[in-house]
C-alpha cells in the first residue's frame, strides 16, 4: 500500500480548523487557581559502622499549612510503643547533643494538627509524618490549620519505616529538608486532558480533510462531466482542409474571428453545427473554455 500523499488543500483544511480550536481552548481555560503542592527534598545522613551514608531524594511533600523553608536536625521518635504522638503528654527521645531535631511520627489516631502541635510544644523544629502501612511511598499534602509556624512534611510509609528501624537500632539519623518543586493538580490534569483531546482532534481533522481532498463534491463532479461532454462534441464536429479554389479563400471573404487571420490553402478548419467555421487550432480551445460559437453563441451541447 502506498503512503497517503496529502494535498495542499488538506494542510489548509487542518490548519484553519486547528486555529479555530486553539482560540476556543484559550478562551475556555479555567480561571481557578488550584492549590499548589510543594514537594520536599530529604537529604538523609546516618552512620553504619565506619561508613557515613547519605541519600538525597524528592521523597516528601509539604503540608498545606506548612511554611516553605529549609529545616534540619536529628530525627527523633516519640517515647513508648505508640508512634502516632496523639497523647498530649507524649515525650520524644532526644539526644543530649542535638540542638535541632525533627519529630518522626506515624499517621493515624488523631488529626495532623494535633500531632504537629504535640511535637511543636516539646520543642521540635520540624515534623515528619509517614503514611499508613500498605500505602508504599504514596504521599499527599496534609491539612493542618493552626500549625503555620513549624515545617511539616509527609513521607511514604516505606521510607518512614526504614528511618524508624534505623533509629530503634540506635543509629543517629539526621535529615535536611529542602523546598522542592511546585505542582498544581488541576493544571496537570487539564494539560493531560488537553493533550489527549488535541491529539484525537488532529487525527480526526487529518483524516477528514484527507477524505475531503479525495472525494469530489457534486459541483466539481458536474464540471468534469460537462468538460468531457464538450470534448466529445468537439470531436464529432466536421473538419475540412482548405484548398485552392474554395470560396473560403476569397480575399474579400471572412477571416477567422478568433485569430483574425485570413484563411490559406491547407488550413484545417472546424465547421460548427451552426455552419460557422474557424481554424481548428483556434476554435478547439475556445470551445473547451466557452462551449459556444464565437459569432452566434450557439451551444454545441444543445445542437
Amino acid at each position: 500500500m502506498s503512503l497517503l500523499r496529502i494535498a495542499p488543500s488538506t494542510h489548509s483544511c487542518v490548519s484553519s480548523r486547528l486555529l479555530k480550536l486553539s482560540i476556543f481552548l484559550l478562551l475556555s481555560l479555567p480561571d481557578s487557581k488550584g492549590k499548589a503542592i510543594w514537594t520536599a527534598y530529604l537529604n538523609i545522613t546516618f552512620q553504619v559502622g565506619n561508613r557515613i551514608i547519605s541519600e538525597l531524594g524528592e521523597s516528601g511533600v509539604f503540608g498545606n499549612h506548612s511554611p516553605l523553608e529549609r529545616v534540619s536536625g536529628v530525627v527523633v521518635l516519640p517515647e513508648g510503643w505508640n508512634q502516632n504522638a496523639c497523647n498530649p503528654m507524649t515525650n520524644f527521645i532526644r539526644p543530649e547533643q542535638a540542638d535541632s531535631w525533627l519529630a518522626l511520627i506515624e499517621r493515624g489516631g488523631c488529626t495532623f494538627t494535633h500531632k504537629i502541635n504535640v511535637a511543636a510544644e516539646k520543642g521540635a523544629n520540624g515534623v515528619i509524618i509517614y503514611n499508613y502501612p500498605g500505602t508504599g511511598n504514596k504521599v499527599f499534602p496534609m491539612s493542618h490549620q493552626g500549625t503555620e509556624n513549624i515545617v511539616a512534611v509527609m513521607i511514604g510509609n516505606l521510607k518512614g519505616m526504614e528511618l524508624l528501624h534505623l533509629i530503634q537500632k540506635g543509629v543517629y539519623v539526621t535529615i535536611v529538608i529542602e523546598v522542592g518543586r511546585m505542582h498544581i493538580p488541576w493544571i496537570n490534569h487539564y494539560v493531560m486532558s488537553l493533550f489527549t483531546f488535541l491529539a484525537a482532534t488532529v487525527v480526526y481533522l487529518f483524516l477528514y480533510c484527507a477524505w475531503r481532498a479525495r472525494v469530489p463534491n457534486s459541483s466539481s463532479s458536474r464540471r468534469r462531466q460537462i468538460k468531457a461532454d464538450v470534448k466529445k462534441a468537439i470531436g464529432q464536429l466536421q473538419l475540412r482542409v482548405l484548398k485552392e479554389g474554395d470560396k473560403e479563400l476569397d480575399p474579400n471573404g471572412d477571416s477567422c474571428v478568433v485569430c483574425f487571420d485570413i484563411y490559406k490553402p491547407q488550413d484545417v478548419v472546424r465547421i460548427l453545427t451552426c455552419k460557422h467555421f474557424f481554424h481548428k487550432a483556434c476554435i478547439d480551445p475556445w470551445l473547451l473554455a466557452h462551449r459556444t460559437c464565437p459569432m452566434c453563441k450557439c451551444d454545441i451541447l444543445k445542437t
